[in-house]
């Protein structure tokens, strides 16, 4: 017995446990699982601090004020490991629904289906018009005696819709507090009975296992490690690289990584980005600055430089073979006006003839009478470059006529260039009759312009997706060569593609390359 090697059968039990656990959670017991979360529930005193709390008092409803409205917002999931069919539903009511959610306490004035973890699901909610008929709510998906129903919608592993309800006080309710929202459902063949459960951030599986589970996997790795790796020292996160990085380019996507960078810095206290004010110039001045501290590298005996990156609206131009690209999200643009011009919607043609100076007063196309001024971005901007190849149609923007933005006086037309996004909006704001082009994410915070429709489509990435909105184009990063895998400048690229920087650029209003059907392209759909 003293030969039996204890040491190495208690970290392969400490490790074999854990694995059970987890294939009886997830392939038997956690197969076939309907959830629910409410996301938000909030009442008007709630938000009395809120910067629109207003608008929760005023909400009316046939020329009468809401009694104590409220705002609830539920997420239905599947949380299983297997497809719920629309078949899988137990009706509640009648034969289409399949879900009944009630507010005790309140009753639901309105609501809405809000997002979709995919589009296809759209069509469980809204039947497709034909002959003339037009789309309409699908059956099942009502508001009932002052409760929610809705429909059987079939969900695939991990799909999830939304729900947003209004709600008001009932007259008879007089408790200060509301009751938890109450959500019946069930499904055929589902764990727990299978009725519909309340789920939190592990989604697949109960917080008693899950911590069962955590503490297995602790304790097997600490016994793990002191067998088998005894003297092994752990090695530092992948992403975590020592050194300073040196970062240029886009001034559009350049909101988007400082924010990162500011986060890499606090996850990795080894690494250092440096940013000042002249760190973004465009697209074209950062891949010169790459392409130049390349050439400096290379003639010292370097073959890349594994601590700097530029990144750019779009690809390099063809003389620039050193410079290799990594997409990293796909950027939306829009035109921006000035409110006196009085437009909110130009066609395509319109844009071009404006931008060519053909249309020189905004009463031509509807707008005040102004003459049009054209504030734009210089040379070698993506933004600029993006408009020109796709919303103009490879035609140049009419010449420059001033070479000061403030000597746009509004008595005649005409066009002057800016450096960088922010200058461009806040000339653009000051300038009566004034259009200019920026990046979308930079002007949701500015009210003092009015973002530009074009054809009838607002800059949004489902327009991208459907092919009617032009003004878009991919982000990329370049490196000068390939970077080693442990370099600073390998590890920041890594970091924008895992979960915390997908969520910075979807905060700018992009959208990551990895959640694009071809990620090496990302291009919309």
């Amino acid at each position: 017995m003293n030969g039996f090697p204890w040491e190495s059968t208690i970290a392969i039990l400490g490790l074999a446990i854990p694995v059970a656990a987890a294939a009886w959670e997830f392939a038997l017991v956690g197969r076939k699982r309907l959830g629910y979360r409410i996301q938000m529930d909030t009442t008007a005193p709630d938000a009395a601090e809120a910067p629109h709390a207003g608008v929760l008092r005023q909400m009316q409803r046939d020329d009468a004020s809401l009694r104590d409205p409220s705002f609830a917002l539920l997420r239905i999931e599947n949380s299983g490991w297997t497809l719920i069919d629309s078949d899988d539903y137990v009706s509640q009511g009648s034969a289409e629904v399949g879900i009944e959610v009630r507010f005790p306490g309140r009753q639901v004035v309105g609501m809405v289906v809000t997002e979709m973890s995919h589009d296809y699901l759209r069509r469980s909610f809204v039947n497709t018009p034909r002959d003339g008929v037009p789309a309409e709510a699908a059956p099942g998906l009502e508001v009932i005696d002052g409760r929610i129903t809705l429909p059987k919608v079939a969900l695939n592993r991990g799909n999830h819709y939304k729900v947003l309800a209004v709600l008001e006080r009932e007259q008879e309710f007089t408790a200060p507090e509301f009751p938890d929202p109450v959500i019946v459902a069930g499904i055929k063949g589902g764990v727990h009975g299978g009725s519909i459960k309340k789920t939190a951030s592990h989604v697949l599986a109960s917080k008693p296992v899950m911590t069962f589970i955590a503490m297995l996997v602790l304790v097997a790795a600490a016994q793990s490690l002191t067998t088998f790796t005894r003297d092994e020292v752990r090695a530092a996160p992948l992403d975590c690289a020592k050194g300073t990085l040196v970062l240029s380019g886009s001034t559009a996507f350049a909101p988007v990584v400082r924010e990162a960078a500011k986060q890499y810095e606090k996850t990795c206290p080894d690494a250092r980005i440096p940013l000042t004010e002249n760190s973004f110039k465009g697209s074209v001045a950062g891949l010169d600055s790459l392409a130049a501290a390349g050439r400096r590298a290379k003639q010292q005996g370097s073959a890349g430089l594994p601590d700097r990156l530029a990144f750019t609206d779009g690809v390099k131009s063809v003389r620039r073979p050193q410079l290799l690209p990594r997409p990293v999200a796909l950027s939306l643009f829009t035109l921006v006006v000035n409110k006196d011009a009085g437009v909110q919607d130009l066609s395509l043609k319109q844009v071009r003839e404006i931008y060519t100076g053909r249309v020189t007063n905004w009463r031509q196309v509807g707008g005040n009478d102004l003459p049009v001024q054209l504030v734009s971005r210089n040379p070698g901007s993506g933004t600029r470059s993006t408009l020109v190849q796709q919303v103009l149609g490879g035609k140049e923007l009419m010449e420059v006529t001033e070479g000061d933005c403030v000597a746009l006086d509004g008595s005649r037309p005409g066009r002057c260039e800016v450096g960088d996004t922010g200058t461009l909006l806040d000339a653009v704001a000051a300038t009566p009759g004034a259009l200019g082009h920026s990046e979308v994410g930079a002007t949701l915070t500015r009210d003092d312009l009015q973002r530009v429709r074009i054809d009838g489509y607002a800059a949004t990435l489902e327009g991208a997706d459907d092919g009617a909105y032009p003004y878009w184009q991919t982000e990329y990063a370049y490196t000068y060569g390939e970077p080693p895998a442990d370099s600073i400048a390998a590890g920041f690229l890594r970091y924008l593609a895992n979960e915390v920087g997908k969520d910075i650029l979807r905060a700018q209003g992009h959208r990551p390359c990895a959640e694009l059907a071809k990620p090496l392209l990302c291009r919309p759909t």
